[in-house]
């Protein structure tokens, strides 16, 4: 491996340790050679996540320029012209040496570009538009790199678990979001449970959230859980070495909506997280589970009214 290639998988590797703790313990179990990559396919969402969202002084006409010139640069790599990028080679690497399907980057960036005007969804079917984009393509590229026993019928899990993550992520990070003038709680779910955009905003200002906030939580957390019951029968499907990584991520990421439910579904009072010591148990317990072991689902999937949900029973 050359240099620049080196040096590219290593500057994913970093963006990954440095931003995505969980899912990256999580890659510390898998065989050494698999992690460059899945540490690449991190540092192409995180870096096109930054363009969008670490550049909030410009205005939105330029942060799409700066979208469009990575795609650009990207789109040129893919065609075999040189590029001059910190981490695109490792990416470019990755694609080739596994034959991802590059749909699945497009739409992811187009879901990202969608960051840059889109400040709300008015209904679960068109959240799960922009998240078809934003995680079950994730889903799709990491199946390749991880390995299946059978591919096709562990691709609808993937996406699933695509799904589930990115939710998780949504329901932690409703303040932080809010602080990017966004929501990614659907307009139909705030009403269904009287919340407005003003209330969030002043749940966020005080520090807490009313009870039809915490009720709105509740559900939304019921939806996520859905996803991952959904999820759950592809992590027997993969490989051996690969099952005790994935493993992990499901129980880290499933980890934070019972912090969330710990916390009674205030996600105003603190960011919630999977303590440390709770983390390297779960990682201890994967290690030590039988491959083809199923896998438990976080928490108990409540029902609350219909979850739009396709896939989902």
């Amino acid at each position: 491996m050359d240099a620049d290639l080196t040096a590219a998988y290593d500057r994913c590797r970093e963006l990954h340790r440095r931003h995505g703790r969980t899912y990256y313990l999580a890659t510390r179990l898998l065989p050494a050679w698999k992690r460059r990559h899945v540490h690449a396919l991190y540092g192409f969402t995180r870096h096109a996540d930054e363009i969008v969202d670490r550049t909030e002084e410009l205005p939105p006409a330029a942060r799409a320029a700066r979208l469009q010139d990575w795609s650009d640069h990207f789109a040129a790599g893919l065609r075999g012209e040189p590029v001059d990028d910190p981490l695109l080679p490792a990416v470019l690497h990755t694609i080739a040496v596994f034959e991802l399907d590059r749909a699945d980057f497009a739409a992811f960036l187009d879901s990202m570009a969608m960051d840059l005007t889109v400040t709300s969804y008015p209904s679960y079917t068109d959240l799960l538009d922009y998240m078809e984009g934003s995680a079950a393509v994730i889903g799709t590229m990491m199946l390749p790199i991880l390995g299946s026993s059978d591919p096709a019928a562990a691709r609808e899990p993937a996406r699933q678990l695509g799904f589930a993550f990115q939710l998780t992520n949504f329901i932690r990070d409703v303040a932080e979001d809010l602080d990017r003038g966004r929501t990614y709680l659907p307009d139909e779910d705030l009403a269904r449970f009287d919340v407005t955009r003003d209330d969030l905003l002043a749940a966020r200002a005080v520090g807490h959230s009313t009870p039809a906030i915490r009720e709105l939580i509740r559900y939304e957390v019921a939806r996520a859980q859905a996803h991952y019951a959904a999820a759950a029968p592809g992590i027997p499907l993969l490989t051996d070495a690969s099952q005790t990584c994935m493993r992990t991520a499901y129980a880290l990421y499933g980890g934070i909506l019972d912090e969330v439910a710990a916390q009674d579904y205030d996600v105003f009072a603190r960011r919630a997280r999977v303590a440390g010591g709770r983390r390297m148990a779960v990682a201890a317990r994967a290690l030590l589970t039988p491959p083809g072991t199923p896998v438990a689902v976080p928490g108990p999937v409540e029902r609350r009214g219909p979850l739009l949900t396709p896939g989902v029973v």
